[in-house]
């Protein structure tokens, strides 16, 4: 393994886009790694398909798997999508956009993928500031899904240890933009949006409203359409 290598967990959204920039930044040779996982919001899938040609990424791995088959949330179910939500109504209890044990697959398979590409690091877009009840978006799940993962690969038993970096956990929407301006990630590119109307994003659900007002507080504008405006 060597810390110039980096699997990113690309989704094609704000976050992970602005994540990979700062992976790039930090002089790693970039892997990404997308889960079309029969989400709602698929066109998050061609998305990444596109910031990783603009990124130039060393290699780009799009694995399906089909979590409509447990269901359980409003991206893999049918359950509707909240809409025009106020910021305190966001920020309170677990959302039903909650994926039940998303984070604990996707790092599972990218830790995975770094195995056999020889990446010393996982990179992910998790924020806890965005919501308040995402529970595998916290440090403490960040930090014992590392040490298990070191535990139970091949690698960590050989001690090449993989580290899992969240560089965002901490940030506001606004400053992950401004991050991302500076860093020159193509946010034009991203798709943010839970409920899409054809390959526009809705402008109302909880993920749009946060996007929104933080391209407001950056001041800058969204590079993106909204089928509300």
């Amino acid at each position: 393994m060597t810390d110039a290598r980096a699997v990113v967990l690309a989704s094609g959204g704000l976050d992970s886009t602005v994540t990979a920039a700062i992976a790039k930044a930090d002089g790693c040779e970039l892997f990404f790694l997308t889960i079309d996982y029969g989400q709602r919001h698929a066109v998050e899938v061609q998305r990444a398909r596109q910031v990783a040609a603009a990124l130039g990424v060393g290699g780009h791995v799009v694995l399906s798997i089909e979590l409509r088959a447990i269901g359980g949330s409003a991206l893999t179910d049918e359950i509707d999508v909240p809409k025009d939500r106020e910021g305190a109504a966001r920020g309170t209890g677990i959302p039903v956009t909650y994926v039940p044990g998303r984070n604990l697959i996707f790092l599972s398979l990218a830790a995975a993928h770094a195995e056999v590409v020889g990446a010393s690091r996982i990179y992910f877009g998790a924020n806890v500031l965005d919501y308040s009840g995402y529970p595998d978006c916290r440090p403490e799940f960040i930090r014992a899904f590392e040490a298990a993962a070191n535990i139970g690969t091949k690698a960590g038993v050989e001690g090449r240890s993989l580290s899992v970096r969240a560089p965002l956990l901490t940030m506001t929407k606004a400053d992950i933009i401004r991050t991302g301006l500076q860093l020159g990630a193509p946010l034009h590119l991203t798709h943010s949006c839970y409920d899409p109307v054809g390959s526009l994003a809705c402008g109302r659900c909880d993920s749009c409203l946060i996007r929104r007002e933080g391209f407001t507080k950056a001041g800058v504008v969204d590079p993106i359409q909204y089928a509300l405006s």
